[in-house]
């Protein structure tokens, strides 16, 4: 791993996340931790991932990996007239009405992006930091994030907590996602919080109300946010929200109970970004999320309950 030089933070630029600005005092926002010091010693990334509830690696990759992963999107956006026509196909540029945020069909029939995701330089990885043989979920979570609001905040256990709750996710930029296009940020701490591992982790998005409006069976309860406004949840929970401007070849990885959230994206252009999820292949795993078609967040994945 190589880890190259991180834009200075001393003096942040305005940011802002749902469309609320952040605070960019030092008690409120601050820089990711670079782990590529301890890149090459497994024990030492477990004891930080216990830390800190992510491992921020500037360099993983190689960057032409990324770049060709990047083609087989850009090009697909291209083709589908989801970018704009009189610009280059790579630079991503957003039309005027562009509303994408989520798109998973681009992972689909992807050599490159799977290679990029699951093949043996990340699996090691994963390998080498969970002690044993692992497991990748088959569904990948492709974002194309126009123009606009970021993601509320939230944690993947709600989505995914089915199975072994140690999963780590691995979010990887498809190219820049500097301050202007606006890339994720983590609540420090958020992963140890009574409030997160305590109650909120024992909720889940496919539950609905059997004893709800037969009109409304099967809608769910709850979208998984823990709010729209990431100035409120840092106010509550405390800590930081910690971010980068990142490069392609930089990889985030952390814990489904660390709370996240990404900056809105003020530039032209699609953010492009990929989420996909690892655990022990020993342990029990979300049934939604595995198999050749998996069923997410579909109706096969409901479960009623008496509210």
């Amino acid at each position: 791993m190589t880890a190259p030089t991180q834009t200075s933070t001393a003096h942040w630029p305005r940011l802002s996340s749902r469309g609320r600005e952040l605070d960019t005092t030092p008690t409120a926002l601050g820089q990711l931790r670079d782990s590529t010091d301890v890149g090459g010693d497994p024990g030492k990334l477990r004891e930080r991932m216990v830390e800190d509830g992510y491992l921020f690696l500037p360099g993983f990759f190689d960057p032409a990996d990324v770049a060709a992963a990047r083609r087989s999107v850009t090009d697909r956006l291209h083709e589908e007239g989801l970018t704009d026509p009189a610009s280059p196909a790579d630079l991503a540029v957003a039309p005027a009405d562009s509303n994408l945020t989520f798109k998973p069909d681009l992972a689909h029939d992807n050599p490159s992006l799977h290679q990029l995701l699951y093949g043996r330089h990340l699996l090691g990885f994963y390998e080498s930091l969970l002690d044993g043989p692992i497991r990748h979920y088959d569904f990948t979570w492709m974002r194309a994030v126009a123009p606009g609001r970021g993601t509320a905040p939230h944690g993947d256990v709600v989505f995914m907590g089915r199975g072994t709750h140690d999963v780590c996710t691995a979010w990887v930029p498809l190219g820049e996602a500097d301050f202007e296009l606006g890339g994720l940020m983590v609540l420090e701490g958020s992963h140890r919080r009574a409030e997160i591992r305590e109650d909120y982790a024992l909720r889940d998005v496919d539950t609905y109300c059997t004893n709800a409006d037969p009109a409304a069976d099967a809608e769910p309860r709850w979208n998984g946010s823990l709010s729209d406004d990431p100035v409120e949840v840092r106010e509550r929970l405390g800590g930081r929200w910690l971010t980068a401007e990142f490069r392609a070849g930089d990889l985030l990885t952390f814990s489904i109970y660390l709370v996240h959230a990404s900056l809105d994206n003020r530039s032209n252009r699609i953010r492009l970004s990929s989420d996909s999820r690892y655990q022990l292949a020993s342990e029990p795993v979300d049934e939604r999320w595995i198999g050749e078609a998996p069923v997410g967040h579909g109706p096969q994945a409901k479960r009623g309950l008496i509210c």
